[in-house]
């Protein structure tokens, strides 16, 4: 790594690339939605709530739209009755995957026993 810091002083932490990348992985349940979707390739809505487990429908749809707003996921409907809704991950979304590994190998290491 440079000298360089991903979030220097000075700058609006929004701003910065550090920024950016918590924004589209922050909060309860984003890192989560990925991991199932990388382990399971395909996920419809209440596959993914059963996956979360306490998660509210209203909040995982609201996730949902904005993992898809920033292309991080991908949402494929049917036209069919009932409507049938299937979530995967984009290839942007893929590419977070090793970075949720290494975040999960970094708390193996320093969880308390």
């Amino acid at each position: 790594m440079n000298d360089e810091t991903c979030a220097p002083s000075g700058v609006t932490l929004g701003d910065t690339a550090f920024g950016y990348t918590l924004s589209l992985i922050g909060g309860k349940y984003k890192m989560l939605i990925l991991y199932a979707l990388a382990e399971n390739t395909v996920l419809r809505h209440n596959e993914l709530k059963r996956h979360l487990g306490g998660i509210a429908f209203k909040t995982l749809s609201v996730v949902l739209k904005e993992l898809e707003a920033d292309a991080l996921i991908v949402r494929k409907e049917y036209p069919q009755v009932p409507p049938k809704v299937e979530y995967s991950l984009s290839s942007k979304g893929a590419s977070l995957i090793p970075v949720l590994h290494t975040l999960c190998e970094w708390g193996e290491r320093h969880q308390p026993a």
